[in-house]
């Protein structure tokens, strides 16, 4: 799959079927500014459209020390309201459009990620993150408040109660406590992070791209449905897959006791 030249992002392919993504405004701190946001809905809208032989993507920051340190205040100073809202509104669009992308997304966090730069790793599958990595979502200090989805997935990630102190007060909290509570999956050392995300990137690349898909469909929006209902919803995703050619592989594969050569078919 082709993409074009980003003045904001870069694109890489460090595996088969692995895409990453990596913020590239280093010395800003890889700050979300307005072409940002257009490079980002661009790209997340060529992967839903047809992601052609990805199946995994690796997102992350340029450097060693900062994931993104969020909205890029900078160019936001002197913004009228109008001009706010519209590049708001922009970045709504990136976040739904991520969020809603089929292709499993892993964030390898390898520095520091406050505000929005938290909220795009919460809209991630998971995350890997550095050890040296700090996280908050700063907002509340500035006036405003999360607007990128920080409000609902930081509460499914680590409950009310901690979400609400962390959102509230600002606070930054290490990558440490972001296990322990819920917000990463693992915390690496700093040069560990990004190879294990590629690792694991190719190990759901290797397996049934179809199968992948429904199980994130399944569980995101199963999650907003009462339990028998996401049940019968995980039952009609997994009726989709019966009839596929990975579907006759796995099995036959399974059976000649070779690895499954999955074609997404």
């Amino acid at each position: 799959m082709s993409f074009p030249t980003y003045d904001t992002v870069l694109i890489s392919q460090p595996a088969p079927h692995i895409l990453q993504i990596t913020l590239n405004r280093p010395d800003v701190a890889n700050a979300l500014n307005t072409q940002m946001g257009h490079d980002l809905l661009d790209i997340w809208n060529r992967l839903t459209v047809d992601a052609g032989d990805i199946r995994c993507v690796v997102m992350t920051g340029a450097g060693e020390k900062i994931f993104c340190a969020g909205g890029d205040l900078k160019e936001r100073n002197g913004m009228s309201k109008a001009q706010w809202q519209r590049q708001h509104e922009l970045f709504e669009r990136m976040v739904w459009a991520q969020v809603d992308m089929p292709v499993p997304v892993i964030a390898a966090v390898n520095g520091h990620a406050y505000a929005g730069g938290l909220e795009m790793a919460l809209c991630c599958d998971f995350i890997y993150a550095s050890s040296a990595a700090r996280f908050a979502l700063t907002e509340v200090t500035l006036g405003i408040m999360p607007g990128a989805g920080g409000t609902q997935n930081l509460p499914r990630a680590v409950g009310d109660r901690r979400a609400k102190e962390i959102l509230m007060t600002g606070r930054p909290f290490d990558a440490q406590q972001a296990q322990t509570w819920g917000v990463v999956n693992e915390v690496f050392a700093p040069a560990d992070v990004l190879p294990r995300a590629v690792a694991t990137a190719s190990i759901i690349a290797g397996n049934a791209p179809l199968s992948v898909r429904q199980v994130k469909k399944s569980v995101r929006f199963g999650g907003q449905m009462e339990l028998r209902t996401a049940y019968r919803f995980e039952i009609e995703a997994y009726n989709h897959l019966v009839d596929t050619e990975d579907r006759i592989e796995g099995v036959l594969a399974f059976n000649e006791k070779r690895k499954a050569v999955f074609k997404g078919r």
